[in-house]
């Protein structure tokens, strides 16, 4: 029984650290369209020229076609500093002296705890003070940097003619996976003669790059050290 019960322990580390190995997943949000299918041309009537299937036999290579690909060029580059301090300080004081009333001031006598004791020669004269401090600061340093390149297709022609791309790179690197995910709105005036078209200038940008696999997971937090940083750590 307790060989059994090892035999399938370990059969079940080993295929747990083959999944860990798996190849690159494909995400449905960035995949690419197939092109729109022409409709098959009427039969001839006999004249020369068919309006709306004729080739265009002398535009360029740019995209422009829903399925045509694009490429992109990463140039991102993003640097932020920030920087925030806080001081509060609160201090109040009330004071309350005894009243005269028909010409004299009350005092009065109270019970102690004490047996055969009192507290003797008491007033209606109060104080109350307090005093509130709170001091905090805080900085932030973020730098970004993404180069390289990527090819889209275009999945939808907007009414105004410009493009709107999405596609996705995956790579698997030895006990990892890597995603260069892009979409956004491209206009067809930035698109260059080499069909390319500069991060920067794509609207509505969406860039992702992701891993996974054994180093992505060596960087995450585990989930105790993360309650620990949390809000709902009250301390």
């Amino acid at each position: 029984m307790k060989r059994l019960l090892t035999r399938s322990i370990v059969a079940l580390a080993v295929l747990w650290l083959g999944g860990c190995n798996t190849a690159p997943q494909r995400d449905p949000a960035y995949a690419p369209v197939r092109p729109i299918v022409m409709p098959v041309p009427p039969q001839g009537n006999g004249a020369i020229y068919q309006a709306g299937y004729e080739h265009s036999w002398f535009e360029d290579l740019r995209a422009r076609r829903v399925g045509d690909m694009l490429t992109v060029k990463l140039a991102e580059a993003t640097d932020a500093t920030k920087n925030a301090a806080t001081n509060l300080s609160k201090s109040n004081s009330n004071s309350v002296t005894n009243p005269t009333l028909l010409g004299s001031t009350p005092q009065f006598n109270t019970p102690s705890v004490l047996p055969l004791a009192s507290n003797t020669d008491n007033t209606l004269a109060t104080s109350l003070e307090s005093s509130h401090s709170f001091a905090g600061s805080g900085d932030s340093t973020q730098s970004n940097e993404l180069t390289g390149d990527i090819t889209v297709t275009v999945v939808e022609v907007l009414p105004n003619g410009y493009l709107m791309v999405r596609g996705e790179k995956r790579i698997g690197i030895n006990q990892g996976n890597e995603y260069v995910r892009v979409a956004g709105i491209v206009r067809p005036a930035d698109i260059d003669s080499t069909n390319t078209v500069l991060s920067t200038r794509i609207a509505d940008p969406t860039l992702v790059y992701v891993g996974d696999g054994a180093v992505a997971d060596s960087n995450v937090v585990g989930w105790l050290s993360r309650f620990f940083v949390s809000v709902l750590f009250p301390f």
